[in-house]
C-alpha cells in the first residue's frame, strides 16, 4: 500500500528523512478512504444506516430506469417513464415511515388532482370558445386557493401538507394542458400508472430491504435522553460539592447533554409523525401510543431546563466555598438525593427500553416521596447560624434546594406518563 517516492538526482532539494515521511503520508492517504471508512461504519451505527439508505436509493433508481432501458417496457409507458424516476427521487426518504407518508400523500394528491383536473378540462372543452379559458382560470383559482388554505390548517399541515401541494400541482398541470392536448384522460392515466410504479418500487425496497424504522429511532433516542439527564445530574453534583479543577470541568460539561435534550422537540415531532405511518413491526403494533412520547419528551425538556438552572449556582458569586459552613452539613444528604434522582431516571429509561412496566406506584413514586421528605429535613442557610456574609453566600444553596424540590415534582409527572405508556403500549 506504500507510495513510490522519486528522489531528486544529486541530492538537490532532498531534506534528510523526507523520504520516510513521504512514505508514511502516502500510506495514510491510500489507507484512509477504505480502512477508516469501514472502521467508522463499525463504530457508528448511524453511519452504517446512511450507507444502507444510499445503496437502497441507488438500487431503486436502477430498477425504475429499466422503464427506459428495456424496449418492451418503454413501448408501454413511453416518455411518461420520467414520472416514475421523479417519484423515486422525491418520495424515497431515510425512514420507512417517511417514505410511506410521502408516497401515500403523493398518490392521494395525484388521484384527486388528476381526477378533478380531467373533469374541469372536459367541461371547459365542452363549452369551447372564450368560455373555455374563463372556466379554466376560475377552476384553477378556486381549487388552488382552497388547497393552499387547507395547507395552513395545523392538523392538515402536520400529515397531509405534501399531498395538498401535489394536488395543486397535478390539478393545475392537467387543467392547463387540457386546453392544448387531446385525450386528457389517457395522458392522466399513463402518468398515474408510472407514478404508481415508482411508488411501488420505493415501498418494496424501503419496507422489505433493511428497513430503517422511525419508531426505532424515536424509541432509542428517548431512552438515551434519560441516561443523559442522569449523567448530567451526577456531573453537577460532583462539580458543586467536590473540588473540581478546570481540567476536569473541560473533560465533562454536564450542560452539553442538557442542551441536546432541549433541542429535541422538532426531531420528536417529525419522528412521531413518521412512526404513525409505519405498519406493524417487531415490538410496535397498530395504534401504538406515539403521542405519549411527545409528553415524555416535554417532561424531559422541563427537567433539562431545571438542571441547566443549577449552573447558575456554580457561576453565582454567592456560591459557597468549599470551607463554607453552609455546604458541609448538607453535602452528604444532597449527594444521596441526587443519586436517588439519577437512579429514578435510569429506572424509567430502562422500563421504556425493555418495554416492561416500571411499577411507578409501587417503587418510583414512593422513592420520590421519600426524597421529598429528605429535602424537607435538610437545614436551610438560616438555620445554620451563619453571619451576614455567610447568609449571602447561602443564597446559592437555597437556589439549589428549591431546584431540587422542583425537580422531584417534575419526575413524579414523568413517572406517571411512563406508567401511562406502559398501560396503553402493552408493556409486559
Amino acid at each position: 500500500m506504500g507510495s513510490t517516492v522519486i528522489d531528486i538526482p544529486d541530492g538537490e532539494g532532498v531534506v534528510p528523512g523526507s523520504k520516510e515521511k513521504k512514505k508514511k503520508v502516502g500510506d495514510i492517504c491510500c489507507q484512509f478512504p477504505i480502512d477508516l471508512f469501514f472502521k467508522e461504519m463499525k463504530s457508528n451505527k448511524h453511519m452504517t444506516r446512511k450507507v444502507i439508505h444510499s445503496i437502497k436509493v441507488g438500487v431503486a433508481l436502477v430498477f425504475v430506469s429499466l422503464l427506459y432501458l428495456l424496449d418492451p417496457l418503454y413501448k408501454q409507458v413511453g416518455e411518461n417513464a420520467m414520472w416514475a424516476i421523479m417519484t423515486v427521487v422525491v418520495v424515497f426518504e431515510f425512514f420507512a415511515g417517511a417514505t410511506l407518508s410521502k408516497g401515500i400523500n403523493r398518490g392521494i394528491g395525484t388521484v384527486l388532482g388528476g381526477g378533478l383536473g380531467c373533469l374541469a378540462a372536459i367541461f371547459a372543452q365542452a363549452v369551447g370558445g372564450v368560455g373555455k379559458a374563463i372556466i379554466v382560470g376560475i377552476t384553477v383559482f378556486i381549487f388552488g386557493a382552497a388547497a393552499t388554505y387547507t395547507r395552513q390548517v395545523p392538523n392538515v399541515k402536520k400529515k397531509f401538507d405534501y399531498g395538498a401541494m401535489i394536488f395543486i400541482l397535478t390539478f393545475s398541470l392537467v387543467v392547463v394542458s387540457g386546453l392544448r392536448a387531446e385525450q386528457v384522460l389517457e395522458i392522466a392515466r399513463d402518468r398515474l400508472s408510472t407514478i404508481a410504479m415508482g411508488f411501488a418500487i420505493c415501498l418494496f425496497i424501503s419496507l422489505l430491504v433493511f428497513p430503517i424504522w422511525a419508531s426505532d429511532e424515536l424509541h432509542d433516542s428517548l431512552v438515551a435522553r434519560f441516561e443523559d439527564l442522569a449523567v448530567s445530574l451526577e456531573g453537577f453534583s460532583e462539580e458543586y460539592f467536590e473540588n473540581v479543577n478546570e481540567k476536569e470541568k473541560s473533560s465533562f460539561n454536564f450542560s452539553s447533554k442538557c442542551k441536546s435534550v432541549l433541542h429535541s422537540k422538532t426531531k420528536d415531532e417529525s419522528l412521531v409523525n413518521f412512526a404513525s405511518w409505519e405498519p406493524w413491526h417487531a415490538k410496535f403494533g397498530f395504534c401504538y401510543p406515539w403521542g405519549i412520547y411527545l409528553k415524555l419528551g416535554e417532561d424531559l425538556r422541563d427537567l433539562a431546563i431545571t438542571i441547566l438552572s443549577l449552573k447558575g449556582c456554580l457561576k453565582s458569586p454567592t456560591q459557597p466555598s468549599e470551607s463554607n459552613t453552609c455546604r458541609q452539613p448538607v453535602k452528604e444528604p444532597c449527594e444521596a438525593i441526587v443519586a436517588s434522582l439519577a437512579w429514578t431516571l435510569r429506572e424509567l429509561g430502562e422500563s421504556i427500553k425493555k418495554m416492561k412496566k416500571c411499577g411507578s406506584e409501587d417503587t418510583i413514586l414512593p422513592k420520590l416521596k421519600t426524597v421529598r421528605q429528605e429535602l424537607s429535613q435538610i437545614p436551610g442557610p438560616s438555620t445554620l447560624g451563619t453571619n451576614n456574609l455567610e447568609r449571602t453566600d447561602g443564597l446559592g444553596l437555597a437556589t439549589f434546594m428549591y431546584s431540587m424540590v422542583e425537580m422531584v415534582e417534575k419526575m413524579e409527572e414523568l413517572a406517571k406518563h411512563v406508567e401511562q405508556l406502559g398501560q396503553r403500549g402493552g408493556f409486559s
